[in-house]
């Protein structure tokens, strides 16, 4: 393994030489079957344009129909967690998470960070100093930030599959060179560093999976962990990984992706903006999966609904956590009616998820742990969880996953207001920023993918908006261009990189995969 990136902060603690070794046996062993495994993501995306509709699988209902196998569940320290808190790695988000009074912290190396070299090394760097007791941070203005006490239990979400990594290479046996994966290099840095110093102290080394899409994925993670634990010595079934269902293939496969994990799995998420998302970018090609505008497309639309319900259910039979998503919605300290709205928001949302039967939620500031506490507390009592609560009234068919809502309606605001978050979003992105705070809410790629998918979607299915205005692509890069000329302007800004990398996502006629994989090889990767 390869150093091809400059020095930044962090590179002498992180990559070591025998950190590089480890990351190169995992390459070693993992890189091929990942290949084959996005290769496959392909195909079926070809299948689903040629009018295939997911179900679920027959050659896996003997799993399904086995009540006798269940997961690890939690391990020491994930008994209880009622609230998470999600943020990026970079230290002063890092001392604000711990200290949030949250019983988890999901320590963000994906959607919330932007993958530019310093925030993945310097993120790595903050978290080997927060398990070691020894981050603080000092602002410009000379402001002292430490961390208390009481510290939630760390849980590192590394970058999914499809990412790579550029400013490390790989080179095998032959002499082949190829970018590292993301996965691997985030997994393995965080499990080599850390692994046995939070074995000591009381918790271990925890993940949460992104954009699994099946359950060979999950397969090749849990070989990624059993391989891992036997390098650094460490019992099997040291690891535990929560799973993010945030995708519509993998919410068919729920049970198959527990079963493969099943000596490592603390249970599931369901994450609903890259589930969204993932609705649009499969069925983009479909009439009657077309959405309206994001405010519209709530958990109680009916698709949504039901792999919600499925979720809970499905995790609860199997031993495993469910854990809810993060609503958007966060406090203006400078605004008291915007914090009011935003806490109403979030306390409907999280007692609609307790009410489900879900063991914990997320949020993504600071002040609203308290509001989704009191729900929980409230619900749980002085359980740590509802793994009890076996929802045996649910029973979810195919079609149900697939109900997108026909009444959805397109209005010339949803289609400003995704301009003007997509832009944004891939503005501040570019300049570092993968959590920002948009109009009161807390957007990360999820929502800007939805953003620019929508879109795409519109104008390839010929939408009019209720106002009456064709969505072409000249209206977008019409509304793109008003857009443009009122943002705020500074020397150091990247809106000229974001409209053209957003009218490329958006208004091209093929549909990239991810935004991240057209905008960080031409703009993130920096070379020493």
């Amino acid at each position: 393994m390869h150093i091809v990136g400059p020095h930044v902060p962090g590179t002498s603690e992180i990559l070591t030489p025998a950190a590089l070794d480890f990351l190169a046996a995992l390459h070693s062993e993992f890189l091929g079957r990942r290949h084959d495994l996005l290769a496959a993501r392909e195909r079926r995306r070809a299948e689903f344009a040629a009018g295939v509709l997911p179900d679920f699988l027959p050659e896996t209902s003997e799993i399904r129909a086995d009540r006798s196998w269940r997961v690890a569940g939690a391990g020491p320290g994930l008994a209880d967690r009622r609230v998470e808190i999600t943020g990026p790695t970079d230290r002063k988000m890092t001392i604000n998470a711990l200290n949030s009074g949250a019983k988890v912290w999901l320590a963000d190396q994906e959607d919330a960070t932007s993958p530019t070299w310093q925030n993945v090394v310097g993120g790595q760097y903050s978290l080997y100093d927060a398990v070691r007791g020894q981050l603080v941070f000092v602002s410009p203005e000379g402001k002292r930030y430490e961390v208390g006490e009481q510290t939630p239990t760390i849980v590192m979400r590394p970058r999914g599959w499809h990412l790579a990594e550029k400013h490390l290479v790989f080179r095998d046996r032959s002499g082949l060179e190829s970018p590292a994966s993301g996965s691997l290099v985030d997994f393995g840095l965080y499990v080599f560093h850390n692994a046995r110093r939070l074995i000591e102290t009381g918790t271990g080394p925890y993940f949460y999976l992104a954009k699994l899409e099946n359950h060979r994925e999950a397969r090749l993670w849990n070989d990624v962990f059993v391989t891992a634990q036997r390098l650094l010595g460490l019992p099997r079934g040291t690891v535990r990984a929560t799973v993010l269902i945030e995708t519509v293939t993998a919410a068919f496969e729920m049970e198959e992706i527990l079963y493969e994990l099943r000596d490592h799995c603390a249970g599931l998420n369901a994450g609903r903006w890259d589930y969204i998302f993932s609705m649009i970018k499969n069925f983009r090609n479909r009439d009657d999966t077309v959405l309206g505008d994001r405010g519209q497309v709530t958990m109680t639309a009916p698709f949504m609904k039901a792999y919600t319900e499925l979720l809970v259910a499905t995790c609860h039979r199997r031993g495993a956590h469910a854990i809810g998503g993060m609503s958007a919605f966060i406090p203006n300290r400078r605004d008291p009616e915007v914090t009011a709205r935003a806490l109403e928001q979030v306390r409907a949302d999280k007692e609609r998820e307790a009410g489900q039967g879900y063991d914990g939620t997320w949020v993504a500031h600071p002040d609203l742990v308290p509001v989704a506490r009191e729900v929980f507390d409230r619900t749980l009592g002085e359980r740590p969880n509802q793994l009890d609560v076996l929802r045996e009234d649910v029973s979810v068919t195919a079609a149900e996953l697939l109900a997108v809502p026909r009444a959805a309606s397109v209005t010339d605001a949803g289609v400003r207001t995704n301009v003007s978050v997509g832009l944004r979003y891939l503005e501040s992105w570019l300049r570092g920023t993968g959590a920002a705070a948009i109009d009161n809410l807390m957007e990360d790629a999820a929502t800007a993918e939805i953003s620019r998918s929508q879109l795409w979607q519109w104008i390839h299915h010929g939408v009019v908006t209720g106002e009456g205005t064709p969505v072409t692509r000249e209206h977008v890069a019409d509304v793109l261009s008003e857009v443009l000329a009122e943002m705020p302007r500074h020397p150091e800004d990247r809106f000229d990189d974001a409209a053209d990398v957003f009218a490329e996502i958006a208004l091209g006629d093929t549909f990239p995969t991810f935004l991240t994989t057209v905008a960080y090889p031409r703009f993130l990767v920096t070379r020493r």
